[in-house]
């Protein structure tokens, strides 16, 4: 009786911790590529880097990027295409050091997901 009650609450057990990490790996956060979005956010348009209350943070590398950025001056309608305002932005941008949500490389040409 015993041993089939442990079998029991052992399976119910493996089947919570299963669930409960099937939800947090959706919880993840990351970039979808054919829509070039993180979060439902674009990452493309008109960018102003902030300090405080960010939509997202980034990184800046020189290797392996999330992202290649190029800075343009207008129609910043490509994936990759960042154009620097300072006011009404369609992202708030952090730059950081670690712990980031994407990390980006700027280029002059070929910008988006690589």
């Amino acid at each position: 009786m015993f041993l089939k009650l442990l079998k029991v609450l052992s399976v119910i057990v493996v089947s919570l911790i299963t669930s409960n990490s099937y939800l947090f790996a959706q919880s993840e956060d990351e970039i979808n590529e054919d829509e070039c979005t993180f979060n439902g956010m674009k990452l493309y348009g008109k960018i102003q880097f902030v300090d405080s209350f960010p939509d997202m943070t980034v990184q800046v590398v020189e290797s392996f990027p999330d992202l290649k950025v190029k800075i343009v001056n207008s129609f910043p309608d490509d994936c990759g295409e960042w154009q620097i305002v300072d006011s009404f932005p369609d992202i708030k941008v952090k730059i950081v050091e670690s712990f980031a949500d994407i990390k980006v490389k700027f280029v002059e040409s070929f910008p988006g997901i690589p």
